[in-house]
């Protein structure tokens, strides 16, 4: 049973006998006309059991853009209802005008639409829908909750697909159209030609040459279709805000450019996301399968409160083949995370592997490194010089094992990553 504001308005008004006649009698007298009224009401209000609620869910929708759910209401009664539809989601997906007023007749069926605007990644569930249906005389009415099921995948935004056309034009100069041929080098054949003075001995075909009757070499080209696995640390370093975001969402970022163009080149990409487990995995043949997967399934991902077990995300790597690959490890670099879990894995990673390690700078850190215009602005330098520190002794370390490191601030590192990725490409180390 809930009460309306006529219920409300109903008892102010008896004020006024009271305040003419000031008895106890009158009191009660009121109170039981209210009580008689109120009951009467809800007796004749009909029951929210008998409505039947389907909803229409959405699927998923790129976070910062809105989608809609529909609820269609079917009253199976002979008489019109009137109340109030509340379709609750959690405040993350950020249900606009979530209340809704009723009034359907007997037999008939309605409509009603929310509009959902999701403020985080990740899968949204809806809440119970509560109806209120209203008695003939408005003052009270019966409600109930029921269980519509519903979800709302919120997708990463993937602001770095911006970058995608220009590092695409780039692509197309390396690629078959206007393919680099470099001789001696890769481990592709080309073609046949006349030896010259200078040429690799070990580059004659002797069987071309016995046909030819002269020495002939084969040419070489880099491998067009490499393998990238791309491993991505959900772990308590990644849960760290920058700029207002988990440092999770920009290394996927990073990520999800790199698949993009991985796939136009035709190199096929592998994505390990985990931490002491794995959490996803995406693979596949189809550029565009692999890239719309990746989006779909990173999206429920978030970084735990646990540290990195590199060696289980090495497994991994080792599990998905030993086929020479590109493996980009996005992960912070903070300085005992890395020197107790990841330093011990690197040397079997890199030795069948090219590894590189991104990682998500804060560009805070160094705004504090130049502030120095007080005491505590002083102390704030001090710690962000030891933090910076720490971070290029960490780099240093892994350069050392053979490990190209990049990094930069968000906004920065998915276009580094690309640019480098293109630039193995172009010198045919892929």
């Amino acid at each position: 049973m809930a009460l309306t504001l006529r219920a409300v308005a109903l008892a102010l008004l008896g004020l006024v006998p009271v305040a003419v006649w000031p008895t106890g009698d009158t009191v009660r007298i009121w109170f039981l006309v209210m009580v008689v009224l109120y009951g009467l009401d809800v007796l004749l209000a009909p029951s929210p059991r008998a409505l039947s609620i389907v909803r229409s869910e959405p699927t998923q929708v790129r976070l910062g853009e809105s989608t809609r759910t529909t609820l269609t209401i079917t009253n199976p009664l002979r008489r019109t209802v009137r109340g109030v539809l509340r379709d609750a989601w959690p405040p993350s997906a950020g249900a606009a005008a979530d209340r809704h007023t009723l009034r359907i007749r007997g037999g008939e069926r309605t409509r009603v639409t929310t509009t959902l605007t999701p403020t985080r990644r990740g899968d949204r569930l809806a809440d119970r829908v509560t109806v209120r249906l209203v008695g003939p005389l408005g003052l009270a009415a019966r409600q109930r909750s029921t269980a519509v099921p519903g979800a709302l995948r919120a997708l990463h935004p993937f602001p770095a697909r911006r970058h995608l056309p220009s590092r695409l034009a780039v692509l197309r100069q390396l690629d078959g159209r206007a393919a680099v041929r470099t001789r001696g080098q890769g481990t592709e054949f080309d073609s046949l030609r006349d030896y010259v003075d200078g040429d690799d001995v070990r580059s004659i075909d002797w069987r071309a040459t016995a046909r030819r009757r002269h020495l002939v070499v084969r040419t070489w080209q880099p491998e067009q279709y490499r393998r990238i696995v791309i491993v991505l640390d959900t772990s308590r370093t990644s849960a760290g805000r920058v700029g207002g975001w988990p440092r999770l969402d920009a290394a996927m970022d990073a990520a999800l450019l790199l698949t993009a163009l991985a796939g136009h080149a035709r190199d096929r990409v592998q994505i390990i996301a985990g931490d002491r487990v794995v959490h996803a995995r995406i693979g596949g043949h189809d550029r565009v399968e692999v890239l719309h997967s990746a989006v779909s399934t990173l999206a429920p991902v978030d970084a735990r409160l646990v540290e990195a077990d590199w060696g289980v995300l090495a497994a991994e790597v080792a599990r998905l083949g030993t086929h020479r690959a590109l493996v980009v490890l996005l992960t912070p670099l903070e300085s005992s995370a890395v020197e107790e879990g990841l330093l011990p894995v690197l040397p079997a990673l890199t030795a069948h592997h090219r590894v590189v390690v991104a990682s998500v700078a804060d560009p805070a850190v160094s705004a504090m490194r130049t502030a120095r215009r007080s005491t505590a602005e002083v102390y704030a330098a001090a710690a962000a010089e030891r933090t910076t520190r720490l971070r290029e002794r960490t780099a240093e370390a892994l350069g050392r094992l053979g490990v190209h490191v990049i990094d930069a601030d968000a906004e920065d590192l998915p276009v580094r990553l690309a640019d480098h990725y293109l630039a193995l490409k172009r010198q045919g180390l892929l």
